[in-house]
C-alpha cells in the first residue's frame, strides 16, 4: 500500500472533507478520554485495563501535549471501537432493544458524552455508505446492514449499555499503538506516516465478517 493511501482512504467515496475532519476530532476526544485515564494502575500492556481499555496505552498518551495527540488523531479510520467488528453482538442487541438492562459496571459522563458523539457519527457513516463503515469503522457488512436501519430514538437508546464496550481500535496490538504514539510525541512526520499506513493494512486485512483476532506485540 502507497504512502498516497493516506490522503485518499477517507476521501471520495468514503467521506468527504468535513466528514473526515469530524473522524480527526473524535479521535482527538477519544485519545484525551484515554489518556485521563492513566492515573493509578499498573502499565501492563494486556492485564489490568480500564473500561476495557490496555492500562499501558493509557500512560503512553498521558504525556503527549496537545498537538502531539491531534497528529495522532489525523488517522483516516477511527482510532475508538464499541466491538464492531462484533456482527454477533449487534445481530442481537439491534433486534431486542426493550430485555437489556443497564451493566451494573458503571461509567461516568464523559465516557458516555463521547459513545453518544461516536455512535450518531457510526450510524451516519454507516448510512452513508457500506463500504465506508467497514473500512473506517470496523464493522460487518451486517453490522452496517443493521445500523442503517436504525431510528434516531434508538441511537440514542444505545448511549448507557454500550458505553461499558468503549475501547482502541486493534487494543490488544502494542507494536501499533507504541508505533503510533512514539512517532507522535517525537513529531517524527515520516514515522507517523508509516504508522498510520500500518493501520490501514490491519484495517484491510482484519476480516470483516469474523470476531476481530487478538493483535499482539
Amino acid at each position: 500500500m502507497s504512502d498516497a493511501a493516506i490522503s485518499d482512504w477517507g476521501r471520495g467515496s468514503l467521506l468527504s472533507g468535513e466528514g473526515l475532519e469530524s473522524l480527526h476530532d473524535l479521535n482527538y476526544q477519544f485519545l484525551s478520554w484515554a489518556a485521563e485515564r492513566a492515573g493509578g494502575y499498573s502499565l501492563d500492556w494486556i492485564g489490568a485495563d480500564i473500561n476495557c481499555l490496555p492500562a499501558k496505552l493509557a500512560g503512553l498518551l498521558a504525556p503527549l501535549s496537545r498537538g502531539a495527540r491531534e497528529s495522532a488523531a489525523r488517522c483516516p479510520y477511527a482510532l475508538f471501537d464499541l466491538r464492531f467488528h462484533d456482527r454477533n453482538y449487534w445481530y442481537q442487541r439491534l433486534r431486542n432493544f426493550s430485555p437489556w438492562r443497564v451493566s451494573e459496571r458503571s461509567v461516568d459522563s464523559d465516557t458516555e458524552d463521547f459513545v453518544r458523539l461516536a455512535l450518531f457519527f457510526s450510524w451516519h457513516v454507516a448510512c452513508g455508505g457500506q463500504l465506508a463503515a467497514q473500512l473506517l469503522l470496523g464493522m460487518s457488512e451486517a453490522t452496517v446492514n443493521d445500523f442503517r436501519r436504525l431510528r434516531v430514538n434508538e441511537v440514542t437508546a444505545l448511549v448507557v449499555t454500550e458505553s461499558i464496550h468503549l475501547t482502541a481500535k486493534w487494543s490488544q496490538c502494542g507494536v501499533y499503538w507504541n508505533t503510533l504514539i512514539g512517532a507522535a510525541a517525537r513529531r517524527d512526520a515520516c514515522g507517523l506516516r508509516r504508522a498510520q499506513l500500518s493501520g490501514l493494512q490491519l484495517a484491510a486485512f482484519v476480516k470483516l465478517d469474523e470476531p476481530q483476532i487478538s493483535l499482539q506485540p
